[in-house]
């Protein structure tokens, strides 16, 4: 719903269908801008109304906010959003032949 390119870190807003079935907004953070192009992405590589898949740590309030690890983009490709995250390498945690 919103898309943020600015340092210290990038974020962007998604809405998400929870268990009952309500759309919740949350905030995701990414990297810092320099980071992300590095893993490939650029300014334009999500926009507003883009279906996603992001692999997130949750805040530990349990607001609904993340930290984002893996982020399957419109494009097919699964890039690093430039936050540690689970063990393993990227590739081991996107969708086989994705990246």
């Amino acid at each position: 719903t919103k898309v943020e390119w600015t340092n210290p870190h990038t974020w962007f807003y998604i809405d998400v269908k929870d268990l009952q079935g309500q759309v919740v907004n949350w905030a995701i953070e990414g990297g810092a801008p320099t980071v992300l192009y590095r893993e490939g992405w650029k300014p334009n590589s999500l926009k507003v109304g883009d279906e996603v898949t992001v692999t997130i740590a949750l805040a530990k309030d349990k607001s609904k906010k993340g930290n984002a690890y893996l982020v399957n983009l419109p494009d097919g490709r699964c890039v690093f959003a430039g936050s540690s995250g689970p063990g393993g390498t990227a590739t081991d945690n996107c969708t086989p032949g994705r990246r």
